[in-house]
């Protein structure tokens, strides 16, 4: 079977009117090279904010740099490991001569199906440290830039899951990921004074290359076929049998950091179709 990611229309993204939203304020996107990184860096530079993103995929993180120009928008992309220290100090620093730090999009982020008992340690150690050690470290990071702002408000995101309210099967790591980015964006908000806000944003199953690439561990895993991996395990207890695209994930991390959401304050905006809540 294949599913493949979607392509980017203009007439998919939410446009809004924040005067916060403009060139001269900066949006640092991770995992820009695909998916919903990709998207939700477009998103941001569609909505005029000089967008920065981080990934380790050139490749991947140049394409998205191109699609965001052609929606008008203003982007840089620059090669990033997020578990070496001294290259998102890098990153930050650089982005900072671009013009103000005021928002943060955590959503770089792999994932590895395994039990507990089975699951490699390297392994654990990697997912750690760029899906909750790198979101920590970029935060503390940006959070003095957007202090020194004219106004002092700004927004960190962070991407979560319906597996920062439930666990599934053979992902322990990628549940504690998860349930700690809430825990990280309940944490900034807390210290932010209500002008630093932070949020996590909680889809369902979405088209990207991380959720399509399971399908086959999840099917060899289970004893079952890939087809019934997405109908029965990923979409069952959706009440919308479709995957999400990225676009709209990308929609909800820019409402997410916009002046409509200004009592967003440590919470989660979860968008599941249905998956956690309506059993």
């Amino acid at each position: 079977m294949e599913i493949k990611e979607p392509e980017i229309k203009r007439e998919e993204i939410l446009f809004l009117q924040d005067e916060n939203f403009n060139p001269d304020n900066v949006c640092i996107v991770t995992g820009s090279g695909s998916g919903i990184g990709r998207a939700t860096a477009v998103v941001a530079a569609a909505n005029k904010l000089t967008t920065v993103g981080l990934d380790m995929d050139e490749e991947g993180g140049k394409k998205t740099v191109e699609m965001a120009r052609e929606m008008g928008g203003q982007m840089i992309f620059i090669r990033t490991d997020l578990c070496k220290d001294e290259e998102i100090r890098h990153a930050v620093s650089e982005a900072a001569k671009l013009g103000t730090i005021k928002y943060v999009a955590n959503i770089a982020g792999i994932q590895h199906i395994d039990s507990v008992e089975n699951f490699p340690m390297e392994k654990y150690d990697l997912m750690q440290r760029l899906m909750l050690r790198a979101p920590f470290y970029l935060s503390k990071l940006a959070i003095p830039h957007i202090k020194k702002s004219s106004d002092g408000i700004g927004a960190i995101g962070n991407m979560g899951s319906v597996h920062a309210h439930i666990c599934t099967l053979n992902k322990p790591v990628y549940n504690i990921t998860k349930f700690g980015l809430k825990a990280l964006s309940q944490s900034i908000s807390a210290e932010g004074e209500g002008k630093i806000r932070s949020f996590t944003v909680s889809s369902g199953y979405v088209k990207t290359p991380l959720a399509l690439n399971q399908i086959p561990a999840q099917a060899e895993q289970r004893g079952i076929t890939p087809e019934e991996v997405v109908r029965d395990v990923m979409m069952g207890k959706s009440r919308i049998k479709e995957m999400m695209s990225p676009v709209e994930v990308g929609n909800i991390f820019i409402y997410g950091f916009s002046r409509f959401a200004k009592y967003l304050v440590g919470g989660d905006l979860l968008f599941d179709g249905g998956s956690v809540l309506t059993y």
